[in-house]
């Protein structure tokens, strides 16, 4: 039967055609083709590597998605959100150009219909890699648009189809957690999921939580000509990331005019003639704030509550699907895969949990760990934080001895010349050894700089090695190899340091 048409809002052409791609109206499911090798439960980054990967090895596919092929990432995450930035960089480049010689008369304005717009049109253009037909056509994958339940250990009902597996994963994904705050409900919220539907900028906005999606849209707002207020309970943004990038982050959006309030709860909302009154706790006190709309993103929620997991044996807790080092449920025939099982719930980290699924999932040996990847992850604040490998604190638990290097990027020639000195390279290294543990780097389009780091980790080269390595001057990635430099001459101990000495006068008689 053919499918109801999505809930997209506004409804225009952009929108139409990304429908008409991850959820075509007038798609019919196809008939049940006997047992399949793999089904996979959920469209979104971590289900599609899983189909695509599977049915490109030959194996017999099914895909079962209840909303939108492409997930967060696509529609309502990463492709949006970034797309959103790049206008707020736009915008700030012309605002602060006179730091630079270049003077702009009668300002700036920024068309925030026109904003939301391109975001529209870009999503569009990038969902056919996403679309149903091409998963149909293209690899041949059996694709299923509606509810999914577990109905016995081998068998998952889908909109009314039976569908039989030797394998399945589990690959819901999640969703914004709402919390139970007095009035927030009546008042009315914004959310991940409905952020990108505005067409009309806000003139005042709170944001709820000062995770990495609260942080990059308060300042892209703020920078588009939104009144914006960031509220985080605890003592500091950004708690997963290094405290001095925090701190960076934190004086950033404050000179882009975010008010922060750390250490703020927000306790009620209430609505009035003058728009949403928050009520704030904090240690000192409490305050409170008007605004006109409210972005909630306090963390999310897995989505596991209509899939039955009690009828297939597959064990969860609050955080989503319990799984082994191997991504393995408490069912040995079902795996699960990216943010309804990870606590590190980013795009490229669930596409690389599907590859281990695939390798444990369809073939005996070897079986792939987890563990054993080199996880990195961006903020894409401005300026951008990037991580990659183990924190110090989290090298002294695993009782590794660490060491760290730091370069400020106003010691690159590079961040001088662009006017951008505020940010540094810290690599966490074993001090005997030279290997990497772990490194942060905060400057612009750090997200693009680590992976020579992750590169490095992975292929356990050590910090010093990587001082052979010849950077393109002049270039932010230099601050590589300064670090490495940097670390090379402190492995000069005093004793060797007296020989050259000798050595050198002896040359010089």
């Amino acid at each position: 039967m053919p499918k109801p048409v999505p809930d997209l809002s506004p409804d225009d052409e952009h929108n139409r055609r990304l429908a008409a791609n991850v959820c075509p109206h007038d798609w019919s499911n196809p008939t049940p083709a006997g047992r399949y090798n793999l089904v996979v439960l959920g469209g979104g980054t971590a289900g599609l590597v899983a189909a695509a990967g599977a049915a490109g090895l030959g194996a017999r596919v099914a895909l079962v998605e209840r909303h939108l092929l492409g997930g967060d990432c696509l529609n309502v995450g990463c492709v949006p959100s970034k797309t959103i930035i790049r206008s707020a960089h736009a915008a700030h480049a012309i605002a602060d150009a006179e730091r630079f010689g270049v003077r702009t008369t009668g300002g700036i304005e920024v068309d925030f219909a026109a904003v939301m717009e391109r975001m529209r049109r870009t999503r569009a253009d990038i969902s056919p890699h996403d679309s149903a037909r091409r998963f149909a056509e293209h690899y041949g994958v059996d694709v299923f648009f509606g509810d999914a339940r577990f109905t016995d250990r081998d068998r998952v009902d889908a909109a009314g189809c039976e569908l039989r597996f030797v394998r399945a994963v589990i690959a819901t994904g999640a969703r914004a957690a709402t919390p139970l705050i007095p009035g927030l409900a009546e008042a009315g919220f914004l959310t991940n999921d409905t952020v990108f539907d505005l067409t009309a900028s806000p003139r005042r906005l709170a944001v709820v939580g000062g995770g990495p999606i609260g942080c990059e849209l308060a300042q892209a707002f703020a920078r588009l000509g939104t009144e914006v207020t960031l509220i985080e309970m605890t003592d500091r943004l950004l708690p997963r990331d290094d405290s001095d990038a925090a701190e960076l982050v934190r004086r950033s959006l404050e000179r882009d005019g975010v008010v922060v309030r750390t250490g703020h709860t927000l306790a009620q909302v209430t609505l009035d003639a003058d728009g949403k009154r928050l009520a704030l706790d904090a240690a000192d006190g409490p305050a409170e704030c008007r605004v006109d709309e409210i972005l909630v993103s306090v963390g999310r929620t897995p989505n596991i509550e209509t899939l039955d997991l009690g009828a297939a044996g597959v064990d969860h807790d609050r955080a989503g699907v319990v799984v082994d080092d191997h991504l393995r449920t408490t069912n040995r025939r079902v795996f699960a895969s990216g943010d309804v099982c990870l606590a590190s719930k980013f795009t490229h980290i669930a596409d690389a949990a599907s590859r281990i699924v695939l390798q444990n999932a369809l073939f005996p040996f070897p079986k792939k760990r987890f563990s054993d990847l080199v996880l990195a992850w961006s903020t894409y604040t401005d300026p951008e934080v990037a991580h990659v490998g183990l924190s110090p604190a989290d090298a002294r638990d695993r009782g590794l001895p660490v060491e760290t290097v730091t370069v400020g990027m106003d010691d690159v020639d590079r961040a001088r010349a662009d006017g951008d000195t505020e940010g540094f390279l810290k690599i966490h290294v074993d001090p005997r050894k030279g290997t990497i543990h772990g490194a942060t780097f905060v400057c612009r389009r750090a997200g693009d700089l680590i992976s020579e780091i992750a590169t490095a980790i992975k292929a356990g080269l050590r910090l010093g090695d990587m001082a052979a390595v010849i950077h393109p001057y002049p270039t932010i990635a230099e601050a590589v190899r300064k670090a490495a430099d940097q670390f090379n001459r402190r492995k000069l101990t005093p004793f060797a340091a007296r020989l050259l000495e000798r050595w050198f006068a002896w040359q010089r008689k």
